[in-house]
């Protein structure tokens, strides 16, 4: 017990055993609904849902053991959101990349994160993007994700007219706008584990769908039912393990992809080690992030393990601020909440019972509360607000994060180019926005 507490410094950081595990439990409860989501959106792309959830269980485990005894900071991490839709939807369906390529991707996305984050190249490049663009495109992934929650629950749909509109109320959608509204019930008041308690009452209310009311059939692979037993215990299912393809990855069509992948996991990144630290002055001596370097690490190993287990990038997850709302503040949070990951690696058959709207009220919570960021953004500024403006919009409505990241860059350089802001701009900048103009060029 002496060893633990001067190990993760409990007296230095005016806390307590008891505090820290509880504020790991707090944690994990935020978090744990990546569980079920996770392999919700990557089945999308043709992986196996068991497969799926076995690596992110290992990956969330993994890589919060290490921040909690490497960098020692109170941050869970798991399979980003966001980083997981533009995998399945943009990466996969959209440009019709193997999801063994787009696992490679991951990985070497994972090692030039890792060759960054333990050399000063990552402070240059970090200085040289514009804070309002790591705003605008935050948004614009929230965005993104409750445009796939919605259209997974079916009320939103392709409209012939009007490109998309909002799809009939029946059973399903109906059932969906219940749950939904549990949910952010359940949110507003601040219950504890929140959106899994959501995800689980949506999946109770559509147990009768197919069986006693309605007909699945159109939306669940043939099945009349929505909810289907499978089972409760499984051994780990290890089949997407080791399947990524890192040679075909390296193939220049598929460079955008891994910029993407790296950019959006050190925005994400840096915006939770921001939180987090602000929220539980988790600071070192100079007002930064403490152990700033030692989590980059973390967070870059974390994803390159992820395309070697099978799924997409791994990040901080903001959620970990409700520990330390709790009062954690060391690296045992992160321990707590990593080791309670593992046991869900054998609950595969009842988790996969969860249907598309269960987990839809969560994808658009979660898209709410990444619109935050736009409160910070100069919207009087109109050399500001414009490419922020871009970045938000163009994510939802080309469908790839890509694409609001490379015209959010390409619009802030030119326009400050041309109305004389050049103290806005880097040389840094420029070589980014090269990368984006190849980017454009590369995309298949």
């Amino acid at each position: 017990m002496n060893r633990m507490e001067g190990f993760f410094e409990f007296k230095k950081n005016n806390t307590n055993l008891k505090t820290e595990v509880l504020a790991g439990v707090t944690t994990f409860l935020a978090s744990m609904y990546i569980i079920v989501v996770n392999p919700c959106i990557l089945q999308s792309a043709g992986m196996p849902f068991s497969g799926v959830l076995t690596a992110t269980v290992l990956v969330s485990a993994f890589s919060s053991i290490m921040m909690g005894l490497y960098a020692k900071n109170p941050i869970v991490l798991a399979p980003g959101m966001g980083l997981n839709a533009f995998f399945a939807f943009t990466v996969v369906v959209g440009m019709g990349v193997p999801w063994e390529k787009a696992l490679g991707a991951v990985f070497w996305s994972g090692i030039i994160f890792l060759l960054l984050s333990a050399s000063n190249v990552r402070t240059r490049i970090l200085l040289a993007i514009p804070k309002q663009l790591r705003y605008g495109v935050a948004a614009g992934i929230g965005l993104f994700i409750s445009l796939i929650g919605f259209r997974n629950a079916g009320f939103i749909v392709p409209n012939v007219a009007t490109a998309i509109g909002r799809g009939p109320l029946n059973e399903i959608t109906i059932t969906f706008l219940i749950g939904f509204f549990i949910t952010a019930v359940l949110v507003v008041r601040r219950w504890k584990g929140a959106l899994i308690l959501g995800i689980i009452t949506t999946t109770a209310l559509a147990l009768p769908i197919g069986r006693l009311w309605g007909d699945a059939t159109a939306v669940n692979h043939g099945n009349a039912a929505l909810v289907t037993w499978q089972g409760f215990f499984a051994t780990p299912d290890l089949s997407v393990f080791l399947k990524l393809d890192p040679f075909g990855s390296l193939n220049p069509a598929l460079f955008p992809v891994i910029f993407t992948f790296l950019f959006t996991d050190l925005f994400d990144t840096l915006a939770t080690f921001m939180g987090v630290a602000e929220a539980g002055n988790l600071v070192n001596g100079s007002g930064n992030p403490r152990n700033m370097k030692e989590s980059l690490i973390v967070d870059s190993v974390g994803t390159l393990v992820s395309g070697i287990v099978g799924t997409s990038p791994t990040t901080s997850f903001i959620e970990s601020a409700t520990g330390v709302e709790e009062g954690g503040r060391t690296g045992l949070v992160a321990v707590v909440a990593g080791i309670l990951f593992l046991p869900f690696m054998f609950f595969s058959p009842v988790l996969s019972v969860v249907p598309d709207i269960a987990t839809a009220p969560a994808l658009i919570l979660v898209g709410a509360f990444m619109m935050r960021p736009i409160l910070k953004v100069h919207w009087g500024r109109l050399d500001d607000a414009i490419p922020v403006f871009l970045s938000i919009i163009l994510i939802p409505l080309t469908y790839s994060i890509t694409q609001g990241i490379i015209w959010g860059f390409l619009s802030w350089m030119i326009i400050k180019l041309f109305t004389g802001k050049w103290e806005d701009l880097t040389p840094m900048l420029f070589v980014i926005n090269v990368f984006a103009i190849l980017a454009l060029i590369l995309e298949p």
